[in-house]
């Protein structure tokens, strides 16, 4: 899963930030109230829906996909205890031949026996596109947040009509991202999730077969990186940068919307609320964490890394931090 990298930035389109401007000053508040209204119900509208449709039927949808062959895999949350266990799968669809499509993948809990696994992933291989993602929870409740966004993200994204064309994933995976913090959102309001205090990074790869062209969006620090092979040698190239409080970048755009970057005294700079002791995250994208995009400028906005791989690309790597940080170990 991978691409070289050539980010995109997009405006930032918040909701928590259009409420809080709109509400200064001489407007009609009951017409955000209003639109924020006709959002949740259009959540709740796809929330029920996709609870009753796995990833295949989203795109076998009006008989477009007959005959056609599709896979399907993906994580599913369980509470297995045991460190470095292998987490229960889902697969839809026919079988997939991983080895002989080239594809890998392994999901094993970490040491922490407060929680249980909470890293969540999928991947979806049909003739016309394959999709590959990473969902690295966080918070009490992160494992619960980073199953949500596996599921809900993934489809989104088959079911936008742009789908059908090669040339629209980045706008797609922008406004996918966007729709699927929204659809947290109106999840914790219905008391089916709680991301208040928890969430999920989220890594994303597109790789268009009709285009041979990988697009990669994604928040937080779950990075994604292309191995490339010169000669007898590698050379690991990145696609996504970690988005980390202490980025200049990031930062600014924080305390403009009223949080504050601490240092915790040992590794990492964290986000709090002005005045207040939470959430303390130590990335400055992700999704869920509604608290920290209401009170502290975290972010859902996806940077978008699009790539058309040479033939001296050979792998493509989505992992979570775990596995990135025990390499530089």
């Amino acid at each position: 899963m991978g691409c070289s990298s050539s980010s995109a930035t997009i405006p930032e389109a918040n909701v928590q930030k259009q409420r809080r401007r709109l509400s200064v000053g001489n407007v009609d508040t009951s017409e955000v109230h209003e639109a924020d209204e006709r959002a949740t119900q259009e959540d709740r509208g796809l929330i029920a829906q996709f609870n009753q449709k796995n990833l295949l039927d989203m795109i076998q949808r009006d008989g477009q996909q007959k005959g056609r062959r599709n896979s399907a895999i993906c994580s599913s949350t369980d509470q297995n205890p045991t460190s470095f266990a292998n987490k229960t799968m889902q697969q839809y669809g026919d079988e997939l031949q991983a080895a002989q499509h080239g594809l890998g993948y392994t999901c094993r809990k970490g040491l922490k026996p407060e929680s249980p696994n909470q890293d969540s992933w999928c991947m979806l291989k049909t003739e016309d596109f394959s999709i590959y993602g990473v969902f690295d929870g966080h918070g009490q409740k992160g494992h619960d947040v980073s199953n949500f966004v596996k599921d809900v993200l993934p489809k989104l994204i088959v079911s936008d009509p742009r789908a059908a064309s090669s040339d629209q994933w980045s706008a797609i995976l922008t406004d996918c991202f966007r729709k699927t913090q929204s659809m947290v959102n109106t999840s914790d309001k219905m008391k089916q999730l709680n991301a208040q205090m928890s969430g999920t990074t989220a890594t994303l790869a597109v790789h268009d077969h009709r285009s041979d062209q990988i697009t990669v969006g994604h928040v937080a620090d779950s990075t994604a990186v292309l191995g490339t092979k010169n000669s007898s040698s590698w050379e690991g190239v990145a696609l996504t940068r970690d988005h980390k409080p202490n980025l200049k970048d990031e930062k600014a755009r924080i305390e403009k919307a009223g949080g504050r970057v601490v240092f915790d005294g040992y590794a990492n700079h964290r986000v709090y609320a002005k005045n207040a002791r939470y959430p303390g995250l130590n990335m400055s994208r992700c999704i869920g964490d509604l608290l920290g995009h209401q009170d502290c400028g975290i972010s859902c906005e996806p940077e978008i890394a699009t790539v058309e791989p040479s033939n001296k690309d050979r792998i493509l790597f989505i992992c979570s931090d775990g596995v990135w940080a025990s390499r530089k170990r």
